[in-house]
């Protein structure tokens, strides 16, 4: 009975993950400028919406900026949160609670309270309206959590892989390439994934940061498909689905090291 109940309750958590998806797909199929009714099928399945929001949201081009954002902050997220958790955890740095205190204060600290400042200090250094100052906001924005939880991996790997590896005469950095690193590759695919999703889906950061709309991510081009007196619904669902299309395909390509990462962490918790 309770193996009934739990596949219940995980096919009702799913359908209602999913639902919403598949009502936006509908929505996406039908003529471009009509009326769309809740899960409604369409009278004429309009599979070019999907090249009419690619042209009119100028999606090549902001895609572009989405992935050279996303290329350089997830490996240099994930590399710091490494380097640090692993100090925190493993080499007990002094200072190292007033540290881990303070990137658990950041975690509570949201995009929208720091934007502001955040645009005018850049601004003095010449950062604003670059591929740079974006770059270095979302690696401080995103830190914080990278550095949790990876301290909080490595806090769980056992002392004696560590102390093994010392007593053989490795140093502090052979101990992380050769011995922490290979059993911690879930936890830091699952962190990099998250990383990729949070970059990517960035919205206030980037358009207040960028002032030319053609530097701008992809999320900022659903923008172009909600109109002062109305909205054409098809195809603002075709662009939602071209934005978070990435994102299911990275999801899926990692899948097993995500999940793994996940209960991983669940589990020694």
């Amino acid at each position: 009975m309770s193996t009934a109940l739990r596949y219940g309750l995980l096919s009702t958590l799913a359908a209602m993950v999913l639902l919403p998806f598949l009502g936006i797909a509908l929505a996406a199929l039908h003529p471009a400028g009509g009326q769309v009714g809740a899960f409604a099928l369409p009278e004429e399945w309009s599979w070019g919406n999907f090249a009419l929001a690619w042209e009119a949201g100028n999606f090549g081009r902001l895609m572009w900026s989405s992935v050279v954002i996303a290329v350089f902050v997830v490996p240099l997220t994930v590399c710091f949160a490494t380097m640090a958790g692993y100090a925190l955890s493993i080499l007990g740095v002094w200072g190292g609670r007033a540290l881990s205190l303070g990137f658990v204060l950041g975690l509570t600290l949201p995009v929208e309270l720091l934007v502001i400042a955040l645009y005018f200090n850049l601004r003095e250094v010449g950062l604003t309206n670059s591929f740079t100052g974006v770059i270095l906001a979302e690696i401080a924005l995103f830190l914080p959590f990278g550095v949790y939880w990876m301290q909080s991996h490595f806090a769980s790997v056992p002392r004696e892989l560590v102390e093994a590896a010392r007593v053989d005469g490795a140093r502090d950095g052979t101990v992380l390439a050769r011995v922490l690193l290979p059993v911690s590759w879930p936890a830091i695919t699952t962190l990099a994934v998250l990383v990729f999703m949070w970059s990517w889906n960035q919205f206030l950061l980037v358009l207040v940061m960028m002032q030319d709309p053609a530097m701008r991510t992809a999320p900022t081009g659903l923008g172009l498909f909600v109109g002062r007196y109305g909205t054409d619904i098809p195809l603002l669902s075709a662009a939602s689905l071209i934005v978070i299309a990435p994102i299911v395909v990275v999801y899926l390509v990692f899948q097993r090291s995500f999940v793994n990462g996940l209960t991983q962490g669940a589990v020694k918790a």
